[in-house]
C-alpha cells in the first residue's frame, strides 16, 4: 500500500512539471509574436520610434519676378560687307583685323592714278565745249540783231541758234562726265560706313580689285556697341508679353555660358509680326548697350526676360517639393519634431527655388533632403548640410 502511494505521488510531480514547462514556452511564443524580424512590438512603424535625420528649409514670403526663359542669340546691332565700286589695283590696307573703326576712318586705297587722269580729261574736254558754247552765245546774238533787217539769212541765224543749243548740251554731259570722274576718284579711298569692328581681310595689297565682286567681298564690318540678342517664346506667352509691354519697357538678362555670376541688362526692343507656324513661336530682340563687350556676335546665351514681380509669394527651394501619385507633396515638421504630410500646389521655378501657390504657410519648415525614409508622422532630427546635428527629436 505504501508502494502504491509513492508512484501516485511521483505521477503527480511529473505531470506537474509538464504543466509548468508548457507554459513557458506558451509565453515565449506569444511574445515572439508580438514583435517583428527587428524586435520591434508588430503593428508598430519603426520609423515613428527612431528620429529620422533630415535636411529642412523655411517657407520665406518674398516678392518674385514673372519670368520667361528662352535661350538666345547674339546679332550684331549693323553688319557692313565691303566691296570695291571700281576695278584697280590695292595699293594699301589701313586697319588689322580685329581692330575697333569709326565711321569715316580710311579702310582700303585703290590705285587713284588712272582715275586722276581721267578726271583732268573730262575737265579739259569740258573747258573745250565751255569755251565753244561761249562763242556760239556771242554769235547769236550778233546774228540775232541784224536778222530781222534781212542782212542775213534766217536758215543762217537757225543753224546758229541750233550749234548753240547742242554745245550747251554737250557742256551738261561733260559736266556730268566731270562728276562721276571725280565720285570714281572718290571710290579709291575706301571709307568705314559705321562704327565697328573689323572682320578678316580677304584681299591683300597688291591684288587687282574688280568692281562690284559679290563672290570676293574686301571685309566685313559688324557694329557690336549696341547688340542684338535674338530668342524666341511660346505663342501662348505672347498675349502676357503683349499686356506687360503696354506698361513700359521690358527689362532683359543675358547670361553668357562660364559667366552667370555676370549677368548683362538689357531691354526688349523688338517683337516680329508673326508667329511661325512651323515652329509654334514668335521672334523677339533685345538691345544692350555691348560697353565691355561681354556679348559677341555668334554666341548662344541663356535669356530671361522680366515681365512683371509677384509680390509676398511663399518660396521653398525645389527640392523640397515631391511628387507622388497624389500629385506635388512636401514634409512639415511640426514643433514635435514630428513630420505632417501636406499636399500643395506649385507654381513657377526661379533658380533654385519653386513659388508654392497653395499648402504651406511662411515660417514653416518643410524637409528638403531625407524623404524616402519618412511616413506622416515620423520622428526626426534636424542636421545641417554638413551632416552635422543640430536639433534633436523629443521623445
Amino acid at each position: 500500500m505504501k508502494r502504491s502511494g509513492f508512484q501516485e505521488s511521483g505521477k503527480m510531480i511529473r505531470s506537474l512539471r509538464i504543466s509548468a514547462v508548457g507554459w513557458v514556452l506558451l509565453l515565449f511564443v506569444l511574445s515572439g509574436c508580438s514583435k517583428d524580424a527587428a524586435g520591434n512590438p508588430k503593428g508598430e512603424d519603426p520609423r515613428k520610434k527612431t528620429a529620422i535625420p533630415v535636411t529642412v528649409a523655411e517657407a520665406e514670403q518674398k516678392n518674385v519676378p514673372i519670368q520667361l526663359r528662352a535661350i538666345g542669340n547674339v546679332q550684331a546691332y549693323n553688319t557692313v560687307t565691303i566691296r570695291a565700286q571700281i576695278t584697280g589695283e590695292l595699293l594699301a590696307v589701313h586697319f588689322k583685323e580685329g581692330q575697333e573703326v569709326k565711321k569715316g576712318d580710311l579702310l582700303f586705297t585703290i590705285d587713284p592714278r588712272p582715275f586722276e587722269a581721267r578726271l583732268k580729261q573730262a575737265e579739259a574736254l569740258l573747258a573745250k565745249e565751255r569755251a565753244q558754247l561761249a562763242n556760239a552765245r556771242k554769235q547769236v546774238e550778233r546774228y540775232g540783231s541784224v536778222v530781222k533787217r534781212g542782212y542775213v539769212p534766217e536758215e543762217q541765224f537757225d543753224q546758229i541758234s541750233a550749234n548753240a543749243a547742242a554745245l550747251e548740251a554737250a557742256v551738261r554731259a561733260d559736266e556730268a562726265a566731270v562728276e562721276m570722274a571725280r565720285l570714281e576718284l572718290k571710290y579709291c579711298y575706301i571709307r568705314s560706313p559705321i562704327n565697328g569692328t573689323m572682320g578678316e581681310v580677304k584681299v591683300h595689297q597688291g591684288n587687282l580689285i574688280k568692281a562690284n565682286d559679290n563672290d570676293n567681298p574686301m571685309v566685313t564690318i559688324r557694329q557690336v556697341s549696341p547688340i542684338y540678342v535674338s530668342f524666341s517664346i511660346p505663342e501662348r506667352d505672347l498675349p502676357a508679353v503683349k499686356k506687360y509691354m503696354a506698361t513700359g519697357k521690358l527689362g532683359v538678362t543675358s547670361l553668357v555660358p562660364g559667366l552667370e555670376s555676370d549677368p548683362v541688362q538689357g531691354e526688349l526692343d523688338f517683337v516680329d509680326n508673326t508667329v511661325d507656324p512651323k515652329t509654334g513661336t514668335i521672334q523677339l530682340k533685345a538691345v544692350y548697350e555691348n560697353r565691355d563687350k561681354k556679348l559677341w556676335p555668334g554666341q548662344f546665351v541663356h535669356v530671361v526676360l522680366t515681365l512683371a514681380t509677384q509680390y509676398d509669394a511663399v518660396v521653398l527651394p525645389s527640392q523640397a517639393v515631391q511628387t507622388g501619385q497624389g500629385g506635388q507633396y512636401v514634409f512639415v515638421v511640426k514643433p514635435d519634431f514630428t513630420v505632417d504630410y501636406r499636399p500643395v500646389t506649385a507654381g513657377r521655378i526661379l533658380d533654385r527655388d519653386i513659388v508654392i501657390e497653395k499648402g504651406i504657410a511662411p515660417g514653416e519648415m518643410a524637409v528638403t533632403d531625407g524623404h524616402l525614409r519618412l511616413a506622416p508622422g515620423s520622428k526626426v532630427s534636424l542636421v545641417e548640410n554638413n551632416g552635422k546635428k543640430t536639433q534633436e527629436s523629443r521623445s
